[in-house]
């Protein structure tokens, strides 16, 4: 009999590749860090390429970091991502965006536009639902309006849903996977004409890819 530790070993068989498109990876997670605690959220780069796209372009370029949350309502949402919150007393809160130009549609690779004050197109072709934790888009009421600001949903605000049979039309880019205890603190802290009378600063908006 053979010693079985000197028996000659058979072939290995060759390497197997396996290649992956987008569709095959994970979405990306931001991490908000605020001076209430930090939120984690999925972004739907799967589902909502350019609205996707944009949020995480504003996001590592710094946009978001030292902006506050300038409307809050319990049993509703929290607003954030508009540049005139940086002074958190400032009476134009929720009305600015980013500036015109130009950000990479991490999908298509293509480069999509930022118009009229920064706005975005709307990209209504995902039907998920404004439900709690969910992130939306704000707008100025009409199309193609949509730019910084978003909405992280408290309550079930299905009548955001663009395809919902009213005139709001928000889309949803992702969902809060992290700290929603957090986003709902956020919502119930006193304020003034909604606004926080103690400022929610957010620190950073980070993107693990």
């Amino acid at each position: 009999n053979l010693d079985p530790r000197s028996s000659p070993k058979a072939p290995s068989p060759p390497p197997v590749f396996f290649f992956c498109g987008l569709e095959n990876m994970a979405n990306p997670v931001a991490v908000f860090e605020t001076t209430m605690g930090n939120i984690e959220a999925e972004i739907y780069l799967d589902r909502v390429p350019l609205t996707a796209s944009n949020f995480i372009d504003l996001a590592q370029t710094g946009f978001y970091n030292g902006m506050h949350f300038h409307r809050v309502i319990p049993g509703f949402m929290n607003q954030f991502g508009c540049p005139h919150s940086k002074d958190p007393n400032s009476r134009q809160s929720g009305t600015g965006g980013p500036a015109d130009g130009q950000f990479k549609n991490l999908k298509t690779g293509a480069m999509e536009p930022r118009f009229s004050g920064g706005n975005i197109k709307d990209e209504c072709i995902s039907r998920d639902t404004n439900a709690p934790g969910s992130l939306s888009m704000a707008n100025c009421g009409s199309p193609n309006t949509g730019g910084s600001q978003f909405f992280m949903n408290v309550a079930d605000n299905a009548n955001l849903d663009w395809f919902s049979p009213g005139e709001s039309k928000h889309p949803v880019f992702g969902k809060i996977t992290k700290g929603y205890d957090v986003t709902q603190a956020i919502s119930k802290v006193p304020t003034r004409d909604d606004n926080p009378r103690t400022p929610i600063m957010m620190k950073s908006v980070t993107i693990k890819m």
